[in-house]
């Protein structure tokens, strides 16, 4: 069935899947009397972005835009929750009826945003410690099954840009065949690009190797999701809060990570680990940290290499490894590191699954609201802590995505203009550059597509 991207079903009901087919009848009165208002806004945005998953449109106003009619109804069943759909998007559909990778999506949706809200709303977590939040993360894993128990750390999480080029996407494939060769199963954020890429590789290795059960995690948050829809390798998705719970999910379900090219939301995940992994508690934890891509994306990683180098220290460069054109090597290094990840948790007796032992600070779990006089007053100085620095300047970088793709951030830049971004001004001129060269690279956005800055660095 070929369908062009203004195609609806007109009318579609499914039945529950995963962990919402068993609910009580209060679980099921609780999720009715949450899924309204502007839950059930942020449940049919992330929905349709999920329907929609297939489309290069990346701009989640203007997918909302093209389908003001569609809705989801939640309709109580004994066996758990059911789904109306009105006029759903008709490319998740074969022969009338919804494809079942988008199927078990869509109940991952509900489960994480509705059913989830009920049991924020019912007092479950406790958001104002660094404790409840990250005993809020592991739930939030734990209930969407991405875990294994009592399978060695095997798990890669995978960033980069869904802007990349051609060649670097076949990179990103290329270094995931040969992680899936040594079965390593992956994370990423769930969409195109660097996200799809190692899923796709690794998922040809696991082929090859009758890996049954590989794995392919997508992590996500209701305020990027419709720019980085689940692409359809992903047979596990968890919807988290924010964008610091998001993070926290990778760095603590994950053995290590992989960064392939990006832009300044890779930027914000690179300065997010550094931050972590420089904190003296975490010294003695072994957390393998690879940077690659392509000969053609060399000047990429010695332009994130210097900005690094500058704002926060030759010495956190030890953190970190670079590997240019050469997917076999950074698959071996990973393994290696794992193992060591492996010894490490096995003495210490640190769950594989979950690291709780990993040092996470305030500063890098509590939610940034990017406003545009919370960017301003950023510390970006240099006279502190490489950790406290490494915050603000992954909060500066957050608060571009959200100004790049986000309602919120992108409301922001239309009620009051650009963002302003001020500090240390040997360091602003080399963010300049560093931002500067992410838009003449065309990294800010899908390829093809204009760019206007919201930012505005002040030197």
């Amino acid at each position: 069935m070929n369908c062009n991207e203004e195609e609806t079903i007109d009318k579609c009901i499914i039945a529950a899947r995963g962990g919402m087919m068993l609910l009580s009848q209060d679980e099921v009165n609780r999720m009715l009397e949450m899924g309204t208002g502007s839950i059930h806004a942020l449940f049919r945005k992330c929905c349709l972005a999920v329907l929609n998953c297939d489309s290069k449109e990346d701009d989640a106003m203007a997918v909302l835009s093209r389908y003001q009619d569609f809705d989801v109804t939640l309709l109580p069943r004994e066996r758990g929750i059911h789904l109306e759909f009105i006029n759903a998007p008709a490319q998740a559909f074969v022969d009338g009826k919804m494809i079942s990778g988008i199927r078990d999506l869509i109940f991952a949706v509900l489960r994480d945003i509705i059913f989830q809200s009920s049991k924020h709303n019912n007092g479950l977590y406790d958001v104002t410690t660094t404790s409840g939040i990250t005993n809020m993360v592991f739930e939030m894993l734990r209930r969407g099954e991405v875990h294994q128990y009592g399978k060695e750390p095997n798990l890669v999480v995978c960033w980069g840009g869904h802007s990349i080029n051609q060649v670097e996407y076949q990179y990103t494939k290329n270094v995931g065949y040969q992680l899936g060769l040594r079965e390593a199963d992956i994370c990423t954020g769930c969409g195109t690009g660097a996200m799809k890429g190692p899923m796709k590789g690794a998922s040809v290795g696991h082929a090859k190797q009758r890996t049954l059960d590989g794995r392919y995690i997508g992590l996500t948050e209701p305020g990027i999701i419709a720019a980085e829809a689940p692409n359809p390798i992903v047979n596990k998705l968890v919807i988290m809060p924010d964008i610091e719970k998001r993070l926290e999910a990778f760095v603590r379900l994950g053995h290590g990570i992989i960064v392939f090219p990006g832009g300044v939301g890779t930027a914000e995940e690179i300065l997010y680990l550094i931050g972590i992994l420089s904190h003296p508690d975490n010294k003695d934890n072994p957390y393998p940290f690879i940077m690659t891509g392509p000969k053609e994306s060399e000047e990429y990683f010695k332009q994130i290499d210097a900005f690094i180098r500058f704002a926060l220290g030759d010495e956190v460069a030890e953190l970190y490894e670079i590997i240019i054109e050469d997917p076999e090597k950074v698959a071996t290094h990973m393994m290696q590191g794992l193992n060591r990840v492996k010894e490490y948790r096995t003495e210490q007796q640190v769950s594989y699954f979950f690291d709780w032992n990993l040092k996470i600070e305030e500063s890098f779990q509590f939610p940034f609201v990017p406003t545009h006089e919370n960017m301003l007053n950023l510390n970006l100085d240099q006279d502190q802590p490489v950790n406290e620095l490494a915050a603000d300047l992954r909060k500066a970088f957050s608060g571009i995505v959200a100004g790049n793709v986000k309602e919120f951030g992108r409301k922001q830049i239309e009620d009051h203009g650009v963002y302003k971004i001020a500090g240390n001004k040997k360091l602003m001129e080399k963010l300049d550059v560093l931002l500067q060269s992410f838009v003449d690279q065309k990294r800010m956005k899908l390829p093809g597509s204009d760019y206007t800055p919201v930012f505005e660095v002040i030197k």
